[in-house]
């Protein structure tokens, strides 16, 4: 379905696909942090602590002492030690609100021409942006050259800035727009190989072009994310696995794109939209019925003095079409009599 919807764009000319957009947030996974267990031997994470509280002399610890020795211990929530016993997948990670979750990294990329998304990726969250970027340029080179378009340049923010990453875009033979975050003078000693790339992209990024795409790049990365998980609630996810949340996001994204081509054809993109036009459509039409209607009562009301047949009114009689009686006019209202008169040529 996806791929469908993204060859009706293609047709319809809103896909580009020669410049792209990459930016990644966080999902928050169903599991629970009480569920969690260790790697090594699957130990719970109470049972671990009154553990701990025995190995510190605590006999019979209550709630309130394993809660006060958990509080004073470092690198409690390390994710090489915990993992979830039905998501394994799922890291422990700090929400956008500040909570502690577990969660998977969702990383999308969208042509940054129409804000259609055409690669969407589930990942864990080893590594940060830089090591999750590759996965993500791979998936968008396929997903357009399947309906002939080919990447060119790529916009990211500056989570993404490493000399790993500006040879790897470099390699693919792509031009990079990426934001450089202000590390000072740098020794490129070690890294030689990296030089001539960063110093590309950063006079890139100084120029028009590169400020306009950057600017964009706020605004319509972040746009396809309220979509997807604040209006449409994904936020959190209620199925396991990245194969099965990324089957759940597919969906998603497919009829996002298929509301950027309603948008062109119908000038509305959801339903609702659509929906709200219909209404309107309906109102106005009920109104005009109704103004149309009070209009004809009222010519009626004007032309009732009227004779139907001949559209004036009868000369004689006194009666109506409708019985109504008409009254004789006085005749002092009556005009005078015209007097003819003569008139000699000269």
């Amino acid at each position: 379905m996806f791929g469908w919807v993204l060859e009706r764009l293609q047709e319809s000319g809103l896909l580009k696909g020669k410049t792209i957009g990459v930016d990644s947030t966080t999902l928050e996974a169903n599991a629970a942090m009480r569920a969690i267990v260790r790697r090594d031997d699957g130990t719970e994470y109470d049972a671990w602590l009154e553990q701990l509280a025995e190995a510190s002399g605590i006999e019979t610890p209550t709630r309130e002492d394993l809660a006060r020795l958990d509080r004073k211990r470092a690198k409690k929530g390390s994710n090489k030690d915990w993992e979830h016993p039905d998501d394994p997948e799922a890291r422990i990670t700090k929400m956008k609100d500040g909570r502690t979750r577990l969660a998977h990294k969702l990383e999308q990329a969208i042509d940054m021409e129409s804000g259609a998304v055409v690669a969407t990726t589930v990942q864990t969250m080893d590594g940060g942006d830089t090591a999750s970027l590759p996965v993500t340029l791979d998936e968008a080179e396929r997903q357009l050259a399947e309906v002939g378009a080919e990447p060119r340049e790529v916009v990211a923010d500056k989570g993404y800035h490493s000399n790993r990453t500006m040879t790897e875009v470099e390699g693919r033979g792509l031009r990079s727009y990426v934001s450089e975050p202000n590390r000072g003078r740098r020794n490129w000693k070690r890294n030689r190989d990296a030089q001539e790339p960063t110093y590309a992209n950063r006079r890139r990024i100084r120029g028009e072009r590169g400020k306009r795409l950057l600017r964009q790049r706020g605004e319509k990365l972040e746009r396809t994310f309220a979509h997807l998980l604040v209006s449409g609630g994904l936020r959190r996810v209620h199925v396991r696995g990245q194969e099965e949340i990324r089957k759940r996001l597919l969906v998603h994204t497919a009829a996002f794109n298929l509301g950027l081509l309603m948008r062109k054809h119908f000038g509305f993109g959801t339903p609702r939209g659509l929906q709200g036009l219909a209404a309107a459509a309906e109102a106005l039409a009920d109104a005009s019925a109704r103004g149309l209607a009070a209009i004809f009562a009222q010519m009626r009301r004007y032309l009732g003095l009227l004779d139907p047949q001949v559209g004036f009114l009868r000369p004689s009689g006194g009666i109506l079409h409708n019985n109504t009686k008409i009254t004789p006019a006085s005749p002092l209202l009556q005009p005078a009599p015209r007097r003819a008169t003569s008139s000699t040529a000269c």
